[in-house]
């Protein structure tokens, strides 16, 4: 006969088996004094912990001999992992230093590097999620790999999306990942945006379900279309804005006369523009508009431009061009897509190597080894940008 407790187990049984758990990575429940000493002190003077770290972490860990935990550290400095990075792994993952090295930690390592990822690589996402160590490497990292590779199919895509987000890594396939990728095809995205996706922004797939389909669905409302790819980059920016958040950003461009709908236009041409800090927005949109006198409706269609470098990208190439219409040499209504869009090699074609007889210096200017005060200009017919 079946025992009434195994077809009724106590409502404990849960607790019971994470105790279990918890056990094949402690050496000892209740440690003594000594064993607690030498917990701290190992932590300290072999993995690099501050004391109020190492004391913090032995409240998880217990320590015998040093053996298994130096096994450990020697595994993982084979694998890239350096002694600076230990302190970070271990304050959130202590009980890593119990793990078996041959029979737990070497099979997901000696995966990792057979999937291309580097030292720099296993460093970098160990640093991130150490808890991906205490996962089955069948059960859990194997499915999950395959699972991104059936879309990214390169495994140095793959590699490209664990560093963007080494979390991603402790995501169940099935109850996670799987029913967002799903509701996005039933949506139309296509494979190439899907890919695009993963590859980008995987960290978006860590959302609980709820809060994933919120965003996809006020995207949706906004008028974004699931077949571009300024799609996914509107899904991303909701992800890391609060509605608070978003009102400052509204508010902020407002300041430079610009209405809702033409915000919303800048929102949808280009989502990343929400995402700027103010200092960005604000000193972009001073040089702009007021050192260089284009009109804010005339950005708000190239909205891109606002994340161009004001220092390396937007002043030297406006520099040029002004002496250039100071010189009579191009026209003076030169629309500014013309000037920051094209490619840097495009750039110096048509504007710097092509005045270089008449302007020798122009690309020392460019370059900022001269100014335009020793070119002979005056303050004034600068309208200030020298001093930018």
């Amino acid at each position: 006969m079946v025992s009434s407790q195994l077809l009724n187990p106590s409502p404990n049984w849960r607790t019971a088996v994470k105790s279990f758990k918890f056990r094949l990575f402690s050496s000892s429940p209740s440690p003594n004094p000594e064993q607690h000493s030498f917990t701290v002190s190992y932590l300290i003077n072999s993995c690099g912990l501050s004391p109020q770290s190492a004391l913090s972490a032995s409240r998880k860990l217990h320590l015998v001999t040093p053996e298994r935990p130096d096994s450990v550290l020697t595994l993982l400095r084979n694998y890239g992992v350096t002694d600076t990075q230990f302190p970070k792994i271990l304050r959130s993952f202590p009980s890593l230093l119990l793990a078996d090295p041959d029979k737990t930690l070497l099979p997901k390592l000696e995966f990792f590097h057979s999937k291309e990822f580097t030292g720099a690589d296993i460093r970098r996402i160990l640093s991130s999620c150490p808890l991906i160590l205490s996962r089955s490497l069948e059960k859990q990292i194997i499915p999950l790999y395959n699972f991104f590779k059936s879309i990214l199919h390169l495994d140095k895509m793959v590699v490209h999306a664990f560093k963007r987000s080494p979390r991603v890594l402790l995501e169940s396939v099935d109850k996670s990942l799987l029913p967002k990728i799903t509701a996005l095809r039933d949506i139309g995205m296509p494979e190439s945006s899907l890919r695009f996706f993963l590859r980008q922004f995987p960290n978006v797939l860590q959302l609980k379900h709820e809060k994933f389909h919120e965003i996809v669905k006020e995207v949706m409302e906004l008028g974004f279309d699931p077949l571009q790819v300024v799609f996914i980059n509107a899904i991303q920016v909701f992800v890391g804005m609060s509605k608070s958040t978003w009102e400052q950003k509204m508010e902020i461009y407002r300041r430079w006369g610009m209405s809702n709908d033409e915000i919303m236009l800048l929102f949808r041409t280009f989502p990343i523009s929400m995402s700027l800090s103010e200092k960005n927005i604000m000193s972009t949109m001073d040089f702009l508009v007021n050192k260089m006198g284009w009109k804010v409706t005339k950005i708000t269609r190239v909205p891109s431009c606002l994340c161009y470098s004001l220092e390396r990208r937007i002043i030297p190439r406006c520099l040029v061009v002004k002496v250039l219409i100071l010189k009579g040499l191009v026209k003076k209504d030169l629309g500014f897509v013309s000037v920051l869009k094209p490619a840097e090699k495009e750039f110096l074609e048509k504007f710097v190597i092509k005045y270089q007889n008449e302007i020798p210096e122009l690309l020392n200017l460019y370059k900022g080894e001269v100014g335009v005060l020793e070119l002979g200009f005056a303050s004034e017919e600068m309208c200030g940008i020298k001093q930018l």
